[in-house]
């Protein structure tokens, strides 16, 4: 008999690409994933996986595997609330981020509703300095938002330098002052970008504000200037901007999942159901 732990490894290898990120999404140690994919490719006598220095590879047979491993587990996880009588069910109240929420909560929404079929979403999207705020306050169960100076809560679903990002074709003026696409404060790209062009001296206006990522979007497709923003969950029809000496290179920005603590079944069911959408390779275009 296979044990289901070697399948849940080898799923989140082959949704992942890595071993470390299989590892961070299943809660375990690097090692303890190879040593588990290697005792199921001995048990089925063929290599599921092509590995290199730099990634890992399903093969063929492993993805002629891979929808039987989804099935095996899916049974045996509805056997389990079958036999325990119990489903999670109730309220969660959500923040997220509004470039979150039009990118990649659609494809996260979708797997945990799917799995949890009796709880009730409530959802606020907004700016993440908002969002902390109603959280702090009592409002929100959970939140995915972009991490704010000085607060280390929560858990780093991932990190990624801030870009700029502009209609296909857009070229930053040279001489000229530079328009910028912003959130209105307070916004925690709109302050990292600020910070970023005053360190080289680049003149700038803020050209478009708006706090819908939509009306944003509307914007730098016109042409109209370029905004700060996440590459993986980058809008369609739009594209970087490369950094030059008067478009800088921006930091990095972490994007964090903050729980309520203590015993909160549904909101760590939801967390679990981020972290592997981060690690199973998707990037959005919203």
């Amino acid at each position: 008999m296979i044990h289901p732990d070697l399948l849940r490894s080898f799923v989140a290898v082959a949704e992942s690409g890595t071993f470390t990120g299989a590892a961070r999404a299943l809660g375990l140690r690097q090692s303890t994933v190879s040593q588990q994919i290697k005792r199921l490719e001995d048990a089925f006598g063929r290599r599921l996986f092509d590995r290199d220095t730099h990634r890992v590879t399903i093969t063929t047979e492993g993805e002629a595997t891979l929808d039987h491993a989804r099935r095996v587990l899916d049974a045996l996880e509805r056997m389990a609330r079958y036999l325990s009588g119990t489903s999670l069910r109730g309220r969660l109240r959500i923040g997220a981020s509004e470039d979150f929420v039009l990118s990649a909560l659609p494809d996260v929404l979708a797997e945990f509703v799917r799995r949890y079929p009796e709880v009730n979403i409530e959802l606020t999207a907004g700016l993440s300095e908002n969002l902390y705020e109603r959280f702090d306050a009592g409002a929100l169960d959970i939140l995915f938002v972009k991490r704010r100076i000085g607060d280390r809560r929560g858990i780093v679903a991932w990190s990624e330098p801030i870009v700029w990002v502009g209609r296909v074709d857009y070229r930053p003026p040279a001489d000229d002052v530079l328009p910028l696409l912003l959130y209105p404060t307070p916004s925690v790209t709109r302050a990292r970008a600020l910070e970023a062009l005053e360190a080289v001296g680049t003149p700038w206006r803020v050209a478009f504000t708006s706090a819908s990522l939509t009306g944003l979007t509307a914007a730098a497709r016109a042409g109209i200037g370029v905004m700060p923003h996440s590459a993986r969950l980058m809008p369609a029809g739009l594209a970087v901007v490369p950094a030059n000496a008067r478009l800088p290179q921006l930091p990095i920005l972490e994007f964090v999942i903050i729980g309520p603590g203590g015993r909160h079944a549904v909101a760590d069911a939801l967390t679990t159901a981020i972290l592997q959408w981060t690690v199973s390779g998707h990037t959005s275009r919203a």
